[in-house]
């Protein structure tokens, strides 16, 4: 499960940013997610929620954005798409991959107010 080391090296971002901004806790932490990131959310909340305990990140919600992927439609033309899926949602066309990201992005955190 490679969410775990994930999760682990975020966590060491969020501490050090916690550090230098005096943060004394979080409250939401927002990742970008490229559709070919590998990344499966779900087993990254679960492993974020278990290893964040007894740190700044303990109890904070994770908030998860999917970078889109840019298709080609035979019919529609470029469209970008939330999902890995090769239909077009617009027509029902097949649909090539002409880009998507493999990255992950701390693209936000909320420190906690109380």
């Amino acid at each position: 499960m490679h969410e775990a080391a994930i999760c682990e090296a975020l966590l060491g971002q969020l501490t050090t940013l916690a550090a230098r901004r005096d943060w004394p806790r979080l409250q939401e932490v927002r990742l970008r997610v490229g559709l070919l990131s590998g990344v499966a959310p779900e087993a990254l909340e679960f492993a974020f929620s278990a290893l964040a305990a007894g740190t700044v990140a303990e109890g904070s919600a994770l908030v998860f954005e999917t970078e889109p992927a840019r298709f080609a439609c035979i019919t529609c033309g470029e469209i970008d798409h939330d999902r890995l899926e090769f239909v077009c949602p617009r027509c029902g066309g097949p649909l090539r991959l002409l880009h998507a990201s493999r990255d992950l992005f701390l693209c936000g955190v909320t420190p906690s107010s109380g």
